[in-house]
C-alpha cells in the first residue's frame, strides 16, 4: 500500500472517481471530479484518506453508514450519496447515453425520471448469527464484512421501522454463523419476509419463529427457500388495480413509483395494439396492465411467478384474455413464425438481456416493441440488433429506480 495525492478527473460507471496517474488509472470511491484527495493506494484502487480540495458538487451524505467514515464500516448499498442532485441526475442519464453511443445508436434520451428517499419497497439484507444476536445489514463493497445498519434512507419506513422484528424472526432460524440473505418486501397486507441460504430449520426453530411472527402485527408471510413457514395473511401487491399475491422471494420492481413510470411508458407505446406478447413477464407487472388494452400472451421461465399472474388475471374483472407459457427464452426464444401472432411485444429480461430473442424479433414484422432493462450495456446491444433488423428507435427514458447507486433502469420504444 502506498499513499499519494491525486486529482480526480471523471466519474466511472460504478460511481468511483477516476484519477490518471503516471503509473496508471486509479479508481477512488467517494471522490468527485475536480477534487484533490489524499489516498491510500493498492494497485488500481484508492481509498480516500483526506480531501484537500472538495468539489462544489459535494454534499453531506444522507446516511450515517455511507462513505469511508461510515458507522460500523462502509455500507456497500450506495455509492453516490455525497453528490448533489443535479450532477447526480446528469451522471445517471449519461450511463444510458454512453451505452447507446458505444453501439452507434442515436435516439432521443429523455431526462432522468427521479427517485426519492424512502421509496424502496423491496430490500435484500445480508445477515449472520453472532454471540450478541443477529447481525443484519448490507455487505461492505468488495468484502464479506456485514455492516450492521440502524437506518437506510432509500428504504421505506415500513421496512426500516421493523428491523428489530426481522432480527427476532431470523435469529431462531439461523443455526450457524454462516451468512445468509433475507429478502423483505413491503406489501399492501404486511411484510413478506423470505430467508435464503440457511440450513433447513428443525421443528423447535420453526415453532419459535412462528410464535414470534404470530405475536407481531404487520407480517404477512415468512418463508424459507421458497417454502412458506407461516402466512397470517396473503401478501398482496397492486398492479394498477389488479391485486396479486407474488411468490415468496420472487422478483418485484424495487419501487412502486419506478414501476408506475415504466408501466406508463409501456402502455403509451403499445397503444391500441390488440395482440400483445409480454416476454420475461415475471408475475405480470406489465402483462396485467396490458390486459386492459388487448389480448396478452405472458411468457416466463419461473413457474411460481406465472401461476401468481394467472390467478390474478382470473380473479380480476374487465381484463382481456391472458394466456401464459412457461418457457426459457434464453434457450428457446419465440420464433419469427410465432411472433406473427402479435402487434406489439414487450420484454423485460434479467441483466444479461434478451440477445437471442432480439435476433428473432429483428426478423419479424411486429409493429411495436418496448424494451425494459436494468442494464444499459445489454440494452444497447439488444437495441442495436433490432435497429439492424429495420426497427426505428423512437425514445429511451432512463429511470432512477436504484437511488444513489450506479444502476439505472431504462425503457426504450421501437417501431418497425
Amino acid at each position: 500500500m502506498s499513499t499519494q495525492t491525486v486529482k480526480i478527473q471523471s466519474l466511472g460507471a460504478q460511481g468511483d472517481g477516476i484519477a490518471h496517474c503516471p503509473e496508471g488509472t486509479v479508481y477512488v470511491p467517494f471522490a468527485l471530479p475536480g477534487e484533490t484527495v489524499a489516498i491510500a493506494r493498492v494497485k488500481d484502487q484508492g481509498m480516500v484518506m483526506s480531501i484537500a480540495e472538495a468539489a462544489p458538487e459535494r454534499r453531506e451524505p444522507a446516511c450515517r453508514h455511507f462513505g469511508p467514515d461510515g458507522k460500523n464500516g462502509t455500507c456497500g448499498g450506495c455509492s453516490l450519496q455525497h453528490m448533489a442532485d443535479e450532477p447526480y441526475h446528469v451522471f445517471k442519464r449519461s450511463l444510458v447515453v454512453a451505452a447507446l453511443k458505444s453501439k452507434g445508436l442515436e435516439a432521443e434520451v429523455d431526462a432522468l425520471v427521479h427517485c426519492r428517499p424512502g421509496e424502496r419497497r423491496r430490500v435484500v439484507f445480508t445477515a449472520r448469527k453472532t454471540e450478541k444476536g443477529l447481525l443484519l445489514g448490507f455487505s461492505q463493497a468488495g468484502s464479506h464484512h456485514i455492516v450492521a445498519i440502524e437506518e437506510c434512507p432509500i428504504a421505506s419506513d415500513g421496512i426500516i421501522s421493523r428491523l428489530d422484528t426481522i432480527r427476532a424472526i431470523g435469529l431462531p432460524l439461523a443455526s450457524s454463523a454462516e451468512p445468509f440473505r433475507i429478502t423483505v418486501m413491503e406489501t399492501r397486507t404486511g411484510l413478506d419476509i423470505s430467508f435464503e441460504g440457511i440450513k433447513a430449520p428443525n421443528d423447535k426453530q420453526r415453532r419459535t419463529a412462528t410464535e414470534i411472527t404470530l405475536a407481531t402485527r404487520g407480517i404477512a408471510r415468512v418463508s424459507i427457500a421458497g417454502e412458506i413457514l407461516i402466512e397470517p395473511q396473503k401478501p398482496m401487491i397492486d398492479f394498477d388495480g389488479v391485486m396479486i399475491s407474488p411468490p415468496s422471494g420472487g422478483f418485484a420492481q424495487a419501487t412502486k413509483q419506478a414501476e408506475d413510470a415504466m408501466a406508463e411508458l409501456v402502455l403509451a407505446h403499445v397503444g391500441k395494439s390488440k395482440r400483445i406478447a409480454d416476454l420475461f413477464c415475471g408475475s405480470g407487472t406489465f402483462a396485467l396492465r396490458l390486459a386492459r388494452l388487448g389480448k396478452v400472451h405472458a411468457v416466463e421461465a419461473e413457474d411460481k411467478a406465472l401461476k401468481a399472474l394467472d390467478l390474478a388475471a382470473r380473479n380480476t374483472q374487465g381484463l382481456k384474455p391472458v394466456t401464459i407459457e412457461k418457457r426459457d427464452l434464453f434457450r428457446h426464444a419465440l420464433t419469427v413464425k410465432e411472433l406473427k401472432n402479435y402487434d406489439a411485444v414487450v420484454f423485460d429480461p434479467p441483466r444479461a438481456g434478451a440477445e437471442a430473442q432480439c435476433k428473432e424479433l429483428a426478423k419479424s414484422g411486429v409493429k411495436k416493441i418496448v424494451a425494459v432493462s436494468c442494464n444499459p450495456l445489454s440494452l444497447a446491444r439488444d437495441l442495436a440488433i433490432l435497429v439492424e433488423g429495420g426497427y426505428r428507435l423512437t425514445k429511451v427514458t432512463p429511470i432512477d429506480q436504484f437511488l444513489w447507486s450506479p444502476h439505472v433502469e431504462a425503457v426504450a420504444t421501437l417501431e418497425k
